[in-house]
């Protein structure tokens, strides 16, 4: 089970998972009805929770913590990954603000940027300190994980920063493309083409 699964269906589980929380968890749910509401092939969606939960019952279908559990699981929601804040914007502070992460199994330990005046500061008890402590934090804690948040200019300086602390795992906010080495993985999250991709995608599902 799950040694054969494909990036598309990756791509899905999250967004199972997001709503299987949503309900109430000691009900029963099926297959069909989660593609139902997520507007999917219920053909396709079976297929992927059978890749990673063997909890499915003919007519009855899966209980909704199990499900649950199995998707969290096959994630490593349960492994509680620390990570770590690049870039104190507003955008920056609301991330150690938030804490939905650990639901995920994410635990934003901490902020880093060069600005002196917020130096020092906590959010949600977790510390804002110097970029330059970035590399010393991360490798005595062992973090692998790190969220770029700073403007264009800043991000491939401070991304050489993230994989020279050990991390591997890098979600980017600057809309700029990042050089990193062989073994180290990024995910541009670019919020204004995601804008611009919805509305072009609403426009031409109206106009079909």
């Amino acid at each position: 089970m799950a040694k054969n699964i494909t990036s598309q269906t990756l791509q899905r589980l999250p967004l199972y998972l997001s709503y299987l929380m949503s309900l109430e968890k000691s009900g029963n749910i099926s297959a069909t009805a989660i593609a139902e509401a997520l507007g999917l092939n219920d053909v396709q969606v079976r297929k992927d929770l059978a890749s990673v939960s063997r909890g499915g019952r003919p007519r009855t279908g899966y209980v909704t913590f199990e499900l649950i559990s199995d998707i969290g699981r096959f994630l490593g929601f349960q492994n509680h990954d620390g990570v770590v804040v690049a870039g104190m914007g507003n955008f920056g502070k609301s991330m150690l603000g938030f804490d939905g992460f650990s639901e995920y199994g994410f635990d934003v330990v901490c902020g880093f940027d060069c600005n002196e005046s917020i130096v020092g500061e906590k959010i949600n008890s977790k510390p804002i300190l110097h970029i330059s402590e970035l590399k010393n934090f991360c490798r005595e804690r062992n973090i692998k994980i790190g969220i770029i948040t700073v403007p264009e200019n800043s991000a491939q300086e401070v991304c050489d920063m993230m994989t020279d602390s050990g991390i591997v795992y890098i979600l980017n906010f600057a809309s700029v493309h990042l050089n990193v080495p062989r073994g180290v993985r990024v995910h541009n999250e670019n919020i204004p083409i995601s804008l611009a991709m919805l509305a072009r995608r609403s426009f031409f599902e109206n106009d079909t």
